[in-house]
């Protein structure tokens, strides 16, 4: 019997009486990480890593009831015994292993390989069947080192210093990361979006070194940002915030910038690829170190994944649909 299906709550485990990221209000909810798509409001009891809870008692409320975990930690639910592992993600992000009798399952949630100073690096777990994301599924997408990264964000940002920098890039996650990235490089003050700062201070509170920012909010509307750099959500993009900046130079810091044209048609100068998701190697990759003999594909380039996997791998591989989107939330 397997020990997670589809039910229109989303993924369930019978054995344990539990859902895992369910998309509907369910008794018990188990949380890969804070993401929109990952931890919905609406369920009577959630579980989800130590690491997670200012940021999910920030989206769902502080009163949800809520049990935080730490990684590795065994937990007992109804036949089956449960542990959060580190998923490299972002802050608090866990891939969800269950255990039942002779059975090892593993959900992914959302996962990177590569290092990341933001959030605990990713652990392999070995299991029977491996549910794994998919969303840059395609030999296209192969990322290069976050620092890297991080450097050609810095030489864009000094090499117009007359303008204001507008970085674009998702407020939990990615403007964390780029903040931690970028301490290597320079101890100036960043200015953010408030999406951005609310979260950064969760962030802050876990440890995590950042550039210290400054909320625009906090500035008089004639402050120039001349030679700044600033953080905003793309949801700031050609909004009534950027009134305040005067002839910025714009980019979008996105694993979809990797697709040609994509820049152009989102109306960004610049775009760099940088992404919180694993990459075609990566996917590929972690399918093998788990030793699955099964593998269900989500969200994502889920078809292209699971047919590359029966054909080159051996491995029984096949699509799963889900609610999940991928790389996406403000």
């Amino acid at each position: 019997m397997a020990l997670i299906t589809v039910r229109p709550e989303g993924l369930y485990c019978e054995q344990g009486d539990f859902f895992i990221d369910p998309w509907r209000g369910v008794d018990t909810a188990l949380i890969t990480h804070a993401h929109s798509d990952h931890a919905r409001s609406g369920s009577a009891h959630y579980i989800a890593t130590a690491q997670s809870e200012g940021i999910l008692r920030q989206r769902l409320g502080n009163d949800i009831h809520l049990q935080g975990v730490i990684y590795g930690e065994p937990v007992k639910l109804g036949q089956t015994w449960v542990s959060f592992h580190p998923a490299g993600h972002v802050l608090g992000s866990a891939q969800i292993r269950v255990e039942c009798k002779d059975q090892v399952w593993v959900v992914s949630g959302d996962y990177k390989r590569c290092a990341d100073p933001s959030c605990t690096p990713f652990e392999v777990v070995p299991c029977d069947t491996f549910i794994t994301e998919a969303t840059f599924g395609l030999p296209i997408y192969r990322w290069d080192r976050g620092d890297e990264i991080a450097r050609r964000i810095y030489d864009w940002w000094q090499g117009d210093l007359d303008r204001p920098s507008i970085l674009f890039c998702y407020a939990f996650g990615k403007a964390q990361r780029i903040l931690s990235e970028l301490t290597q490089l320079c101890d100036r003050p960043v200015y953010v979006h408030g999406a951005i700062e609310t979260i950064n201070q969760v962030y802050r509170d876990q440890g995590v070194a950042m550039l210290p920012t400054i909320p625009t909010a906090d500035m008089p509307r004639n402050h120039t940002y001349q030679g700044d750099l600033v953080l905003s959500p793309p949801s700031g993009h050609r909004s009534s915030w950027m009134k305040r900046f005067k002839h910025p130079q714009t980019a979008f810091a996105s694993g979809w910038m990797a697709v040609r044209g994509a820049r152009r048609r989102r109306g960004y100068e610049r775009g760099f690829v940088l992404s919180d998701h694993a990459d075609w190697p990566g996917l590929i990759q972690t399918v093998k170190d788990t030793g699955a003999k099964t593998v269900y594909v989500t969200h994502g380039q889920s078809e292209a994944v699971a047919r590359y996997l029966r054909e080159a791998l051996a491995v029984e591989a096949m699509p799963l649909e889900t609610l999940f989107e991928g790389e996406g939330d403000i």
